[in-house]
């Protein structure tokens, strides 16, 4: 296709009333979208306080005691266990299989909500945005169902691609990731491109709106995902460009052997679902006590997503000693394999924690410096997560809030990609007994299931 048939094609769309709908839809569901995605995360923000700072400090205890993390995520492993068998959805999608573009049924809601719910507060390692991504295209798609204004396949998927990109605004605390991560994820190109992320931008700006402006007047915190660096940040240099090099490979490589087993705990819990969900999160809950053990610090380091870690990681990073730094390495990697395949959460902030300890713990390294290493540590380990490039480096780059780190972001998130893409891509993964596509994160041109 010549470019100006190109650009006919996408005039003509954008002429067409029903697409016009959209648009105006699209504005519109940004604003329930983000106050239900502001009320999930306040939810789960507080649940957590609670588990991991209010309770133990109520019992006498200044940081939850080792053990603490088995019966929480004992109890985790029971309700997603149950969920997962009974309720419509499975409890939304296996986190091992990355971030799914697939809009959510609204009649998945409820179990994608309880199975966070279980899963989050209680110390999976996961994050929150593949709910937050199901829960926005489900209340999309129901806002589309109430209203009746867009009656055809694809109206509705581009108001599910908006609740979506609306959901995922409110985490990332920036449209612009939001509206990256979902051209990505689409994968298509050309008018459908612009046809697809018009209304995922639109409703991504309106939502990043209400959700800071709600935040403020309600005084609820959510958790803010921009860190704030305890270190200068040096002038690059060839150390720091060849070490990144050398530590995506490695990086991608330990991540996706993580992804792989994740894979193998999915298949594991599919035919057992309720005692398998509770071997495996209690297999994390064991890794988290182990750390605790170890190290003489919080298991919460652990048995948490990594985002209230990796703000205090990137604000002090000298307090972390070599063998602190080692034993959450393999203590966290390990739970984070266990949790992608049994319970129910995202897989970007583990992984971004991940990428930013092993950058700190090579940071000794001649000519490596610490926030290069953190930046390229989390490049490629978000790359190796997600397979997405582009919304890597735009997530890495805003989280750091620094310019001066994108030529090794950008470097380290190629050689990411590119050796996550040679290696073996494993066996596929199942859901609740059924098999499904073979196993290929967000991006790929293969579809988890």
């Amino acid at each position: 296709m010549t470019q100006p048939e190109e650009a006919d094609r996408l005039r003509s769309l954008l002429r067409t009333p029903a697409y016009q709908k959209a648009l105006v839809a699209s504005a519109l569901i940004g604003v329930p979208v983000s106050l239900a995605a502001f009320w999930f995360l306040a939810g789960l923000h507080q649940l957590e306080h609670l588990m991991w700072a209010g309770l133990p400090a109520g019992l006498g205890w200044e940081t939850p005691p080792w053990w603490w993390p088995l019966p929480l995520l004992a109890v985790a492993g029971v309700a997603v266990g149950l969920v997962v068998k009974h309720l419509p959805g499975s409890g939304g999608h296996i986190p091992a299989g990355g971030l799914n573009a697939k809009g959510t049924t609204p009649a998945a809601l409820p179990g994608v909500v309880l199975a966070a719910a279980a899963s989050l507060p209680l110390g999976a390692t996961l994050g929150p945005e593949a709910p937050l991504i199901a829960l926005g295209s489900g209340l999309a798609l129901l806002f589309a169902e109430l209203v009746r204004t867009l009656k055809a396949p694809q109206g509705t998927a581009f108001l599910g691609a908006a609740g979506a990109a609306a959901a995922l605004s409110a985490i990332f605390g920036n449209p612009l990731v939001a509206a990256v991560i979902l051209i990505e994820m689409a994968g298509v190109g050309a008018p459908q491109l612009f046809a697809v992320m018009l209304p995922a931008l639109l409703s991504s700006g309106v939502g990043a709106l209400v959700f800071t402006g709600f935040g403020r007047w309600t005084g609820l915190s959510t958790g803010n995902l921009s860190l704030t660096l305890g270190v200068p940040v040096p002038r690059l240099d060839a150390g720091d460009v060849l070490w990144s090099v050398v530590m995506a490979v490695g990086i991608a490589a330990a991540l996706h052997t993580i992804l792989a087993t994740g894979r193998w705990a999915a298949r594991f819990v599919s035919g057992r679902l309720v005692t398998g969900t509770v071997i495996c999160a209690l297999g994390a809950g064991a890794c988290a006590s182990v750390y605790a053990l170890s190290v003489d610090r919080t298991p919460a380091d652990v048995a948490s997503s990594g985002q209230a870690t990796l703000a205090r990681l990137a604000e002090n990073p000298h307090a972390w000693g070599v063998g602190a730094l080692i034993a959450v390495l393999l203590c966290k990697g390990v739970a984070y394999a266990l949790c992608l395949g049994s319970l129910r959460g995202g897989p970007i902030f583990p992984a971004l924690f991940l990428g930013a300890a092993a950058g700190v713990l090579l940071a000794p390294l001649p000519g490596l410096g610490v926030v290069p290493g953190m930046a390229a540590g989390m490049a490629a380990a978000a790359v190796a997560t997600l397979r997405l490039p582009v919304s890597s480096v735009v997530l890495v780059v805003l989280v750091l809030r620094n310019e001066a780190v994108i030529p090794v972001v950008i470097l380290a998130s190629v050689v990411a990609f590119v050796t996550v893409q040679l290696l073996p891509a494993g066996r596929p993964l199942t859901q609740a007994g059924r098999r499904a596509a073979p196993p290929a994160a967000a991006g790929d041109d293969r579809r988890p299931g």
